[in-house]
């Protein structure tokens, strides 16, 4: 896990080095002001040498500065550092995310890597700020205050060593209590996370049916469990202040009385016993070494947090994509012929039945085919074989002749365009939206493959027509204006085989039938796959495919399925009714 982390530190390991190292200077000058105040107090103060005590002045004056001086350099570099780390973490996550496949991706939830990159990521951020800083500062410290203690007076110093020992098992006790509780905090995040984003995305339609109450008390449900969570690990966590509490004024105590004794009994003669200036830099030491053990504490408190935030940042990190690049890929896809050869593809190896059944399907480069079927029937899988979005199970998907994991996959994917079932635009301008299918497109080409897609006609009645801003989600465009921009987008990539995914179903019958006939005379070469609800979209394709429960249940044209399939003829009289009613 610490290996996963420290390869995004890249760039900062300069400021990574130089905050402990700094952090040392400080620690060393730091632990010089106590002896040097003994120094004053002993020859300078109680000989009444004014001379001494301008000396030893200047020098604790001078190396205060200097400790200063290294402390803030050493926060400037730790706040680098940790900003830099946190900057890159949030990058390879993100580009990790990226390269992975639709599998990777349904194993985890949008909200969960939402909080993965801010929430665990800022408590990641915070501790390793702590650990480059503070948790150097404190252990050298520790060390450096108890030699120096230990040289002033080894009696008095033994009370440090009976005292480390009991905090380092309370605090021990603390952690393994701690860590389960934060785990699930972050795992409980990630549903609230999902709630709010749901939401969000569907708020029409919670003021549609007035679910504000029960919305709310779901949000409820999982902020107070959230709640209690921290609650009752900050209940474990409070036993920290007072266990540093109780072990600071206790070393105080035994050192005021222990230390005044022996400074009367030896009446302060440093060559008989502990002198007034020895004894103040052994309460000096004392109150580094205890404030050292306080911060280590709190460092300890932070790593707990980010422990369970650092695992859950890994998890993801260390996800390797199911799909892959083979050795030596095919770079090109010579036309748009697709071939499934007894396919059969489940989203989990586990499930007792298979999405798709034994498929056999042989597309040739041009054709016009539809896809027919109830819902639930794998059209969508079907057609997501084939630009390898998932892998098939068994059997083989060809595309141009060549299995399509032989491809280099940006080749293949280029090659194949998609409107998707849920059509997504993306905040900005239209233009910026359909340069999506090619960045470097013209004004013109744009305005081509929007006339393809009639979506022309709408985007001209924009005052601002193709600089018109799209809002996030597009929710400022109606469903069939947003449909037709997607449809044009994909057309822009000049694809050899486009795939609609029932991406027509909000346009009206006139203008699905124009789309269509501007794909016959404009894209004639490109193959060309349509999944639809209505039977009047597939009517003139070449095939037409009617799925049922995974399997291909009859192909053919219109007029042969119309004899030969129970249902296909079922749903084109249902809906040739359905429409002669409505008239």
């Amino acid at each position: 896990m610490i290996k996963t982390l420290a390869g995004s530190i890249r760039q900062y390991k300069k400021q990574t080095i130089m905050s402990p190292v700094t952090v040392a200077l400080e620690v060393f000058f730091e632990i010089m002001i106590p002896l040097i105040m003994a120094k004053l107090i002993d020859e300078g103060i109680d000989q009444g040498d004014m001379g001494v005590i301008w000396k030893y002045g200047l020098i604790l004056l001078a190396v205060a500065m200097i400790s200063l001086f290294c402390g803030a350099i050493s926060g400037k570099f730790a706040a680098q550092a940790s900003s830099g780390f946190a900057k890159n973490l949030r990058q390879d996550i993100y580009y990790k995310v990226q390269e992975f496949s639709f599998a990777n991706i349904d194993k985890f939830s949008t909200a969960s890597l939402v909080t993965r990159m801010t929430t665990d990521i800022t408590n990641i951020q915070m501790a390793f700020q702590m650990i480059i800083r503070i948790a150097v500062r404190s252990p050298i410290m520790l060390v450096c205050a108890l030699f120096a203690a230990f040289k002033i007076d080894a009696q008095l110093s033994l009370i440090y060593v009976i005292t480390v020992p009991i905090l380092g098992i309370g605090l021990y006790g603390i952690i393994m209590k701690v860590h389960p509780i934060f785990e699930r905090v972050f795992k409980t995040y990630d549903r609230l996370n999902a709630i709010v984003q749901e939401n969000l995305y569907g708020i029409r339609v919670v003021k549609s049916f007035t679910r504000e109450d029960h919305e709310v008390g779901k949000f409820d449900q999982v902020s107070d469990n959230i709640y209690k969570n921290f609650v009752k690990a900050e209940q474990i966590l409070a036993f920290n202040m007072p266990l540093m509490q109780l072990a600071v004024y206790t070393c105080m105590l035994l050192i005021c009385w222990l230390g005044a004794r022996a400074i009367v009994a030896c009446g302060g003669d440093e060559a008989l016993g502990l002198s007034t200036g020895e004894f103040m830099s052994l309460f000096t030491y004392t109150m580094q070494i205890l404030m050292s053990l306080m911060m280590l504490s709190m460092v300890f408190v932070m790593i707990i947090m980010a422990r369970a935030s650092a695992e859950r940042v890994c998890e993801v990190l260390s996800e390797e994509s199911t799909l892959k690049n083979p050795n030596n890929p095919v770079c090109e896809v010579k036309n748009g012929d697709i071939q499934f050869e007894d396919v059969v593809f489940t989203y989990n190896r586990k499930a007792d039945k298979p999405v798709l059944n034994h498929i056999n399907l042989n597309i040739r480069s041009g054709q016009t085919i539809g896809i027919i079927g109830g819902t639930g029937s794998s059209k969508s899988s079907l057609v997501q074989l084939i630009p390898r979005l998932y892998d098939v199970t068994e059997g083989r998907v060809l595309v141009g002749d060549v299995d399509v994991r032989d491809y280099d996959i940006e080749s293949l994917r280029n090659e194949v365009a998609m409107v998707l079932q849920k059509n997504v635009l993306f905040s900005g301008t239209i233009k910026e939206n359909l340069r999506w299918g090619d960045k470097d497109a013209t004004d013109e080409e744009i305005q081509r493959v929007c006339r393809l897609a009639c979506a022309d006609e709408f985007v001209q009645t924009f005052p601002e027509g193709y600089d018109t801003y799209i809002e996030q989600g597009g929710t400022n465009v109606s469903g069939g204006q947003k449909q037709r921009l997607c449809i044009a987008r994909a057309l822009l990539k000049k694809p050899k085989i486009l795939i609609l995914d029932d991406s027509t179903s909000a346009v009206d019958t006139k203008t699905d039938a124009a789309i269509r006939k501007a794909f016959a005379e404009e894209i004639p070469d490109t193959t060309k796959i349509i999944i639809a609800q209505r039977v009047s979209s597939v009517e003139e394709a070449d095939q037409i495919i009617v799925l049922d429960d995974g399997e291909i249940k009859a192909i053919g044209r219109h007029e042969e399925l119309m004899q030969s399939s129970d249902i296909y003829r079922e749903v084109y009289e249902s809906q040739k009714k359905g429409g002669d009613d409505n008239e």
